[in-house]
């Protein structure tokens, strides 16, 4: 096990390939502010290229995920001075990150905390979870992809509502409208991040790679330009050592070894 931390986000590698990183900061109900950012940005980086790592973990405090972006930083702020601050760079060492990312959220997961756990690839929420994007109700909008995501995930007219009333939304309405992926008591969202993503770490990480890569990539092309996709990347892991280890475990009945190979 490994184990880097800082005030604001601490990060664990377990032998097993699954990371967690945690942000922590408590006394804000842990908002975005641009030191969280270009931690996070930091980290993620990192993990993408650990050959240990195989799934991540993300998750806020047992009461609260994040409660949305710093407010302070940004109240009296202009919009050049908003240009400049490039957080699209930042955002994009998640959005980028080719290993499985799965969210645990409990409490708050607004406006910039529902777009941060809406970057990952799952969300597991506990019962007490609240999502929404309240930006409206500051005179603003969601500005990290909380309209372009949401409605992706969720359809037009749930989106609408959502971005439009500044509503929170339950986890079990989230579960309904498909913004998670799953819903479990507040004691069990970690552990059942964990078990997913230690489940999906025992895996071939190239076909896992390949399969985040051509469902993320294809959700936004023509059905036939997105099947193209899915076929040439089907192929090309005939390549990989992976692939005759599995078939060979299959025909042998016995656990397969993969090693990214």
């Amino acid at each position: 096990m490994t184990t880097h931390a800082t005030d604001e986000v601490h990060v664990q590698i377990l032998d097993n390939g699954v990371a967690t990183v945690r942000i922590s900061r408590p006394d804000a109900r842990n908002a975005l502010n641009t030191s969280v950012r270009q931690l996070l940005a930091q980290h993620f980086r990192a993990l993408a290229e650990d050959s240990r790592v195989r799934a991540i973990v993300l998750t806020g405090g047992e009461q609260c995920f994040v409660a949305g972006a710093d407010i302070r930083e940004f109240a009296q702020a202009r919009p050049i001075e908003m240009y400049l601050r490039h957080t699209e760079l930042l955002w994009g060492a998640i959005t980028c990150c080719p290993k499985p990312i799965i969210a645990a959220v409990n409490g708050f997961a607004l406006g910039g905390g529902c777009e941060l756990a809406m970057h990952c690839d799952l969300i597991i929420a506990g019962e007490s979870a609240r999502f929404g994007q309240p930006e409206v109700k500051l005179g603003l909008m969601p500005g990290a992809g909380g309209t372009q995501r949401l409605i992706r995930a969720v359809g037009k007219f749930q989106a609408m509502r959502i971005a439009l009333t500044g509503c929170l939304v339950t986890a079990p309405e989230a579960l309904k409208i498909g913004l998670v992926s799953e819903v479990v008591s507040d004691d069990q969202t970690l552990l059942r991040a964990h078990e997913i993503a230690a489940e999906i770490a025992s895996l071939p990480p190239l076909a896992v790679a390949q399969i985040k890569e051509v469902i993320l990539a294809g959700a936004d092309l023509p059905l036939e330009a997105a099947l193209v996709i899915e076929r040439k990347a089907f192929q090309l892991l005939f390549d990989s050592q992976d692939q005759k280890e599995g078939a060979a475990a299959f025909l042998e009945k016995r656990a397969a070894s993969f090693k990214g190979e």
